[in-house]
């Protein structure tokens, strides 16, 4: 390593965030740099995040965790997108699957030529028959993608949905076996260097000081490092998304245990379930200016399909992030870099980016301030763009049966996000504005779903022949029943090969 390099980083805060970065850089460089993880037992970790999207496994591939092991260590179960409910319209129900609706048809993608269809057929079947994803969840049915060619057994992707502190303790003991060293105390002190304002020590309560180069903020909402002590500001989105509590509770496990995460609309906000091995993970997203505390915990335990193993934990948040999450030599993690609820299971994901782009961006002592601008606006531009999909769940509701859904209806929204509206509502097509973000047939799923269905279609559309067109649909939407039917069931495939 060179002359200047990086020879102690401390990771202040445990839990998801800080063993899930603590991981890979003891992967990478436990052998000649020390890391060090300072958490406090009195000092709780959030835990609800028990959802992912699928970049989860290029994570895990990246250590080389070994899947099966990965999921009897964590309780997990696979997951193929979100179930809706209530969502746009009470009594709307609809599947935001992972992966697509089917190949290209003449370079155009296939919502294009369904359109043109649509417009022929009075009764055309929903454009969530062309997805695998939505076919296997419908029917609670796993297998793994076939890796083989394109086609029907690899149109799919998956995630999982795990007990996020079982996961933290499987990466905390993947990371110390690796020379990552955990410090338990309580922190109550953070010195900085008299001119440049760098972070050079932490002091514990015990009277230890733990000293580094490079310090992670993993120390939640609160900022410790990264707010309290640099002052990076924050950028508040609470006008565009209005929820600011949250109630969860596991619950005991009911059969079947499906391959996806539901979300119901509530009249004041959400309710969430995952279900794991070993149990159910509920909770409750809602706004407390428009409604009780109270009435969100009827609305939860009420909601609930098993019985109840805990009372309901209270959590409050403001949706945002920080207005720079890399600061001096300070780089901010997880809650404490930001925080847009859990409606599409980014929170980890967002961890993901984060210590990825740490690792792609690593510094040495000098931290050129170039390496932190560069960090500061790829993570900008990607919690923005989770965001603005996130606003699109709320603002695009025909629900008005509450004053919460009738704020979210007439809300104004970023102009980025109503660009992407609009241009879909008038033309049929998707605009991507983050390439590392929510592709093309998540935007198309979310936008369908809720009711926006476009005046036109791409003009190329027409090219192809009406009955060929109507023929191809007609035989991939059977070609894909008769190959999720011959599919293991859930339960089944769990049982066979992550039983935990």
């Amino acid at each position: 390593m060179q002359h200047n390099a990086i020879r102690t980083i401390v990771i202040v805060g445990g839990g998801t965030a800080g063993w899930m970065a603590a991981a890979p850089l003891a992967q990478r460089l436990g052998k000649r740099c020390e890391i060090v993880l300072v958490e406090s037992p009195e000092i709780g970790t959030i835990g609800v995040g028990e959802a992912t999207l699928p970049t989860i496994r290029f994570y895990n591939n990246a250590l080389q965790l070994d899947n099966a092991d990965f999921m009897k260590k964590t309780q997990a179960t696979f997951k193929l997108g979100i179930d809706f409910q209530d969502w746009g319209h009470l009594g709307n129900r609809f599947f935001h699957g992972f992966g697509d609706f089917g190949p290209p048809i003449n370079g155009l993608s296939p919502h294009h030529h369904w359109l043109h269809l649509a417009r022929a057929f009075d009764k055309m079947p929903a454009l969530e028959n062309w997805s695998v994803a939505s076919r296997m969840a419908c029917e609670n049915k796993f297998t793994m993608p076939a890796n083989t060619q394109p086609g029907v057994t690899d149109a799919f992707s998956f995630g999982f949905q795990f007990d996020a502190g079982l996961y933290a303790a499987y990466l905390r003991d993947y990371a110390t076996a690796r020379g990552a060293t955990r410090i338990e105390g309580m922190i109550v002190g953070v010195d900085q260097h008299p001119e440049t304002g760098f972070v050079t020590g932490l002091r514990l309560r015990d009277g230890r000081t733990v000293e580094g180069d490079l310090f992670i903020d993993c120390s939640g909402f609160r900022g410790l490092l990264i707010e309290d002590t640099l002052k990076a500001g924050y950028e508040d989105w609470s006008e565009h998304l209005p929820c600011n509590s949250a109630l969860a509770v596991p619950c005991a496990r009911v059969e079947p245990v499906t391959p996806y995460t539901r979300s119901t609309a509530k009249g004041s906000g959400w309710l969430w379930r995952i279900p794991l091995q070993h149990r159910t993970g509920n909770g409750h997203v809602y706004s407390n200016a428009f409604t009780t505390d109270e009435q969100a915990r009827r609305d939860l335990l009420d909601g609930l399909d098993g019985a109840a193993l805990d009372e309901p934990r209270q959590l409050r948040f403001v949706t945002g992030r920080r207005k720079k999450s890399w600061v001096k030599n300070v780089v901010a993690v997880g809650l404490s870099a930001g925080f847009v609820e859990p409606l599409e299971s980014t929170s980890i994901s967002l961890i993901e980016t984060a210590v990825g782009k740490l690792i792609e961006l690593w510094p040495d002592r000098d931290f050129r301030p170039e390496l932190a601008a560069e960090f500061n606006r790829v993570m900008g531009s990607r919690y923005e763009s989770v965001r603005d999909f996130i606003i699109l769940h709320y603002k695009l509701t025909k629900r008005d049966d509450t004053p919460f859904w009738r704020y979210c209806a007439n809300m104004k929204i970023p102009d980025s996000l109503a660009h992407q509206i609009e241009l879909f509502r008038t033309t049929g097509r998707i605009t991507i504005l983050d390439r590392d973000g929510f592709a093309e047939p998540s935007f198309i799923a979310m936008l369908m779903g809720l009711g926006v269905v476009p005046e036109r279609y791409d003009p190329f559309a027409d090219d192809v022949d009406m009955r060929q067109l109507h023929g191809h649909f007609a035989g991939l939407r059977d070609l894909i029943a008769q190959t999720v039917a011959k599919m293991p069931g859930h339960r089944a495939y769990l049982e066979r090969n992550a039983k935990a």
